[in-house]
């Protein structure tokens, strides 16, 4: 089959699952007003980082009495600081279909060594939501970056749960509705659905989480870095009034708070999850029209609409032949321009992975899926 080679590119070609695509129409002015060459802690500094938060809370409509706070090492700091300091007072269950889920199992497994019960599947599944106890200490990723896959809802969580929910929603925050009433711990990193530059963690603790804090002391040291409370066993509360454990980036703090702005700008969460959710139709509108490709995600209700995952079908791909021809397609689509970073993460299946949420334009997208259909022919009729 020979495809006409499409004539128009996206306008932006970056659809990485993060670092992810900063928001239409940034530019270096809008870090002009960075506190830099300042001390965080001085009355400017700890002003942003307060305002950050305030922004935080608006946005993704947080309740007045969760406390939100600004950490280390990206979302990963966030779950570590999380799981180390509040696991260990019950038994822990633990879901994982997709690479970082996988990883929060390793640490509860071979670092903490709690008592726990593991429920995984494969990517592009979910494991048996119904079969989780909640009288254990739960924790989950509310979206897989790596599969595309996530919980459809916070349904399958009682509101009468015994133990904390701890909920990594990096590639989920800012483009689903958070229930916040079923999650106790929620962590997420700005560079993902913002499109804010890396190396912060946002951690958002409920009364229940606090409870926990103040009332369990872990058996083991915490490293000074994952320290949330303070010597005599109480919340530190500087954590969410802007005082940071280490020295943060003011320059990235200023990029999240401009982000932030631009998303009140066009209508706050509902506006953001309308976003996310018109590019993922994009995607879905071009996998009812190929034959070839198909989602890594079968289940639509459990289909992520930031970090999609495709995957070539079984019978126009021979499995042999699906890896190469992912990474020629991505690579070609490097080389033109027209899109960056778009193959499948390495430990998934071969496909392509392209990011969807709010900071993406749908008609770039529009454009891109011309453009992936004219590099699966091309490549494969090289492949031949």
């Amino acid at each position: 089959m020979h495809l006409k080679r499409p004539e128009l590119r996206p306008a932006n070609p970056c659809f990485s699952s993060g670092p992810c695509s900063k928001p239409p129409g940034w530019n270096l002015n809008w870090l002009e007003e960075a506190v830099l060459g300042r001390s965080h802690r001085g009355k400017a500094g700890r002003g942003k980082l307060r305002h950050a938060i305030a922004l935080t809370r608006e946005v993704l409509e947080i309740p007045d009495n969760f406390r939100i706070g600004i950490v280390p090492a990206s979302d990963t700091g966030a779950m570590e600081m999380a799981m180390w300091s509040l696991l260990g007072e019950r038994p822990v269950e633990l879901l994982a279909w997709e690479s970082f889920g996988k990883d929060w199992v390793a640490d509860v497994t071979s670092q903490l060594r709690i008592p726990c019960r593991t429920h995984e599947a494969e990517y592009g599944r979910l494991p048996d939501l119904a079969s989780v106890n909640f009288s254990a200490d739960v924790v989950f990723a509310w979206n897989g970056t790596t599969s595309g896959v996530r919980v459809p809802n916070g349904g399958f969580i009682p509101s009468s749960r015994q133990g904390l929910t701890i909920c990594d929603a990096t590639s989920a925050a800012f483009a689903v509705r958070l229930p916040w009433d079923k999650l106790d711990v929620t962590t997420y990193s700005w560079q993902k659905v913002l499109g804010g530059e890396a190396a912060h963690g946002i951690l958002v603790l409920s009364p229940r989480a606090v409870e926990r804090v103040e009332s369990f002391t872990p058996t083991w040291p915490l490293p000074k870095i994952f320290r949330i409370r303070t010597d005599d066993g109480k919340i530190n509360e500087a954590i969410f009034d802007g005082a940071t454990i280490n020295t943060p980036s003011m320059l990235c703090v200023e990029d999240y708070i401009q982000a932030l702005n631009w998303a009140r700008s066009i209508g706050g969460l509902e506006a953001l999850v309308s976003r996310a959710d018109a590019n993922a139709k994009v995607l879905e509108s071009f996998v009812q029209r190929n034959d070839w490709i198909d989602f890594l995600s079968r289940i639509p209700e459990t289909r992520s609409n930031t970090s999609v995952c495709l995957v070539f079908q079984e019978d126009a791909i021979p499995e042999s032949t699906a890896g190469r021809l992912a990474k020629a397609m991505a690579s070609r689509l490097e080389a033109e321009g027209v899109a960056y970073d778009v193959g499948s993460y390495r430990a998934a299946p071969p496909g392509l992975r392209i990011w969807c949420g709010a900071t993406v334009e749908t008609g770039d997208l529009e454009r891109l899926v011309q453009w992936v259909e004219w590099a699966f022919h091309m490549e494969r009729s090289e492949l031949k």
